[in-house]
């Protein structure tokens, strides 16, 4: 018995248990140079370049003073919000708890809640001019199922988006393979200025995530 009273063969045979996809997510984790580059400057997931190479290609975070992070969780985006706006004043949202951020007004809530909307506008004092959605539902295994859930999150992040945003304000999302729905491609075009979908270099090469921009709302009638 080790000191700790536990089997020595314990942690071998736990080892044994660990099923292929996640020894396949550890290894990838720990030769990820997102993953490490994220440790070295202080990110809390290597998220925060995704958007960091969103910026330097749409040019989202210029100008901005107040901001919306759905699906906040770890918080990545928002330290990258604070880093390039400083002046800006940020709010999110997410059901999983995220450690404080500085400058960050962070609720513990789901964004499907009907009172989660006046929340997030209510932190800002004003408009946004940029929601960012993060969001994807939790997967249950099912290709079909997990994409319409997660495109469900994202209907709702247009909504919230066209009720809330300044005009002239920007809409960034995570959609999944195949990119936005026609449906909902048609409701961004009717509403913003430029409609464009986007893959950054921080997204995994097998992942089936894209980014959807929308850029210049046209404001509400």
């Amino acid at each position: 018995m080790s000191r700790s009273g536990r089997d020595p063969g314990e942690r071998l045979r736990s080892a044994k248990k660990r099923t292929s996809s996640s020894a396949r997510w550890l290894t990838r984790q720990l030769n990820d140079p997102y993953v490490r580059q994220a440790k070295a400057e202080g990110y809390r997931s290597r998220a925060a370049f995704k958007l960091i190479e969103l910026d330097e290609k749409f040019d989202i975070l210029k100008g901005v003073t107040r901001a919306v992070d759905l699906g906040i969780a770890p918080g990545g985006w928002s330290q990258v919000l604070r880093l390039k706006c400083p002046k800006a004043k940020v709010v999110g949202i997410d059901l999983l708890p995220t450690d404080p951020i500085e400058g960050v007004t962070i609720f513990e809530m789901d964004f499907m809640a009907d009172e989660a909307p006046a929340a997030l506008e209510g932190a800002l004092d004003g408009p946004p001019d940029l929601v960012l959605s993060d969001m994807a539902a939790n997967t249950v295994g099912h290709k079909q199922t997990d994409h319409l859930r997660t495109m469900g999150l994202v209907e709702t992040a247009v909504d919230f988006a066209i009720q809330s945003l300044a005009p002239g304000g920007t809409f960034v999302a995570k959609v999944f393979a195949g990119g936005t729905d026609t449906g909902l491609l048609t409701l961004l075009k009717k509403n913003f200025a430029s409609v464009k979908h986007a893959k950054p270099p921080a997204s995994r090469k097998d992942s089936s995530e894209w980014y959807v921009i929308a850029k210049g709302f046209k404001g509400r009638e």
